[in-house]
This record gives C-alpha cells, sequence and structure tokens, in this order.
C-alpha cells in the first residue's frame, strides 16, 4: 500500500541547487520529456509523468527540485493498471472462466510482472532516486521497478486519458495478455507448492524466518520452507514475501528432482519383480 506522498511544493523555476560535489542534480521535467519521447506519448503537460518518476528519497534530498514523489500516484495506477489487463484478457480468452482469467492477470500485474514492463520501457534509467538509494542498485530493484511503473501509469492516465492510456498498456503488455499458457503454469509458485503439498501430504507449506539482514530501508530476508518437517528449499529477497515465493520455487524444483528419481527406481523394482516371479519385500 502506498504511503501519503506529504505536502507538494512547487519546484524552484529561478535556481538549482548543486549537490556537494558540485554536479547539478537531474530535473524531473527532463527526466519526463525524456520518457514521453521514449513512449510516443502525443504532446501534453508533463507534470504528472515528471512527479512520477520521482521517489521518496529523491524527494526527501530534493525538496526544492520536485513538486512531490510518486506514492500518490502509484495507488492511482495500480487501479488502472488492473482495469487495462483485466479487460484485455477478458476480450482476448473468452472460453476462460473467472478463475483462470484472476490467474492470468495475477501474472502481468504481480510485482515481477510489472517490474519485467519496466524492463520493457528502461523505466530505471529515468527514475530520480536518492543517492543512498542509487548506489544500492534501487534502479534494477523489482519491488521499486513494479512501483514506479504503475506511478507512471497513473500519470499517463492523468495526462492523456482512459483510451491513450489503454492502448499504450495493453500493446506494452501485449505478449503476457496473448499467451494462451495453461491454467497451472499461470499459479505462483506458492500456491502451486501448496496444491502439491495438500494433495501429497495432506498438510500446508511452513515458511521459516532463518534471518534478516541490513539496515531497515534495504533488509534482506532468508526463509526456509518446510513440509513433513523436511526442509525442501531456502529463498531471499528484499521482503518476506519475495524470499517466501523463492523458497517455494526451490521447493518445487526439490519435489520434481525427487519424483523424477522414484521413476525409474520404481520400474527398475517392477523389472526384478517380474523376472524372478516372486514379490518384493
Amino acid at each position: 500500500m502506498p504511503r501519503g506522498s506529504g505536502p507538494c511544493r512547487t519546484p524552484s523555476t529561478t535556481s538549482t541547487s548543486a549537490l556537494p560535489d558540485g554536479r547539478v542534480p537531474i530535473q524531473p521535467a527532463e527526466q519526463a520529456d525524456r520518457l514521453a519521447t521514449r513512449l510516443g506519448l502525443p504532446p501534453g503537460d508533463r507534470a504528472f509523468l515528471a512527479e512520477a518518476l520521482v521517489h521518496s528519497s529523491y524527494f526527501h534530498e530534493h525538496p526544492d527540485e520536485a513538486s512531490g514523489h510518486n506514492e500518490r500516484l502509484e495507488l492511482l495506477g495500480d487501479a488502472v493498471v488492473n482495469l487495462a489487463v483485466t479487460g484485455a484478457l477478458f476480450s482476448r480468452h473468452p472460453a476462460d472462466d473467472e478463475g483462470v482469467l484472476s490467474a492470468r492477470r495475477a501474472a502481468v500485474v504481480s510485482s515481477a510482472g510489472l517490474a519485467r514492463l519496466a524492463g520493457r520501457i528502461d523505466l530505471g534509467d529515468y527514475l530520480l532516486l536518492g543517492e543512498g538509494e542509487a548506489q544500492i542498485s534501487g534502479r534494477r530493484r523489482p519491488a521499486l521497478l513494479a512501483a514506479a511503473f504503475e506511478a507512471v501509469v497513473g500519470a499517463v492516465f492523468l495526462g492523456h486519458g482512459w483510451e491513450v492510456t489503454r492502448g499504450w498498456l495493453v500493446d506494452l503488455a501485449g505478449p503476457e495478455i496473448s499467451a494462451d499458457l495453461p491454467e497451472a503454469s499461470l499459479k505462483s509458485p506458492k500456491s502451486r507448492l501448496q496444491e502439491i503439498a495438500q494433495r501429497t501430504y495432506g498438510v500446508r507449506p511452513e515458511y521459516r524466518l532463518l534471518d534478516a539482514t541490513g539496515p531497515d530501508h534495504r533488509r534482506t530476508f532468508r526463509i526456509s520452507v518446510v513440509l513433513d518437517e523436511r526442509t525442501l528449499g531456502v529463498g531471499e529477497g528484499e521482503s518476506r514475501r519475495i524470499a517466501e515465493t523463492a523458497a517455494a520455487a526451490a521447493a518445487i524444483e526439490t519435489l520434481e528432482r525427487g519424483s523424477a528419481q522414484e521413476t525409474p527406481r520404481a520400474e527398475e523394482a517392477a523389472d526384478r519383480e517380474a523376472s524372478s516371479g516372486d514379490p518384493l519385500p
């Protein structure tokens, strides 16, 4: 859930404060013009798009250079993305029921899915980040990219309206919207692992926090997933949810490897039993 962006400020139009090393910070309006050209947007007011590119870390370091940061736009963009993608999937897959459509939508609008779309337009190159965030590779962080992408969608919606936004977004996400993937492949690793666990063992997987390292604004979580008292996978991520997803994916690989190894063993046992004529103990 996006946090409030706080009071808006009017950016300075008469002077630009230099950084401690003498460099002049890049202005939001400049980045907005560059991104609008990259996206092929029609002419219009770039104020919202400029705000969409301002991360809270930049705004806190350069309060006079931007009117606000992008978290309010992120909230709006989340709703716009969901409506546009849902409508496109509804039209593209008329035979799918609501459950399959929901799974298809989740695959597109998840944090990983939105980060993929952000990478498709090189969004990280246009973001304005604080020095600390930039130094820890914030431009490549999936969660940050996903949030910024939603903010950009919100800005395009406010600046150019629904039809332009929907057309651009559906075109950008065209490969994912058109993909005719089976339902099983659309489910998240956690959902798939839970189905396997309940079907095979009759229990739900348990996620255990192994450790959490790093400063508060940049934590790394390490989590294991346990099934029937057996650790099947370990995952890391910048949030517990991401780490749990990685652990679930590792657990599925472990179970699939085990299943593949058990198949030839069962076949060999059956062959031995058939050749000897006696049942194996």
